[in-house]
């Protein structure tokens, strides 16, 4: 599954679950997740690699854009 997740003006948790939930879905390729601040960064990339994807940051003005694949 590929696709998007917008998760820009969402505080922490709520990023992480709702990366959570489409990777869970996914059964692999890339999915992305957009986040507009650092820790909402910092946190779905350490709950993605815990669920073994990888993850590449990329700044998108001021949003993070989180190419996350299996």
């Amino acid at each position: 599954m590929d696709g998007v997740v917008d998760c820009r003006g969402l505080s922490c948790p709520e990023p992480v679950i709702e990366a959570r939930q489409a990777l869970q879905q996914a059964s692999g390729g890339t999915v992305t997740v957009i986040v507009s601040n650092a820790v909402a960064r910092d946190n779905v990339s350490r709950a993605a690699k815990s669920m073994g994807w990888q993850v590449n940051v990329e700044e998108d003005g001021e949003d993070f854009k989180l190419s996350i694949t299996r």
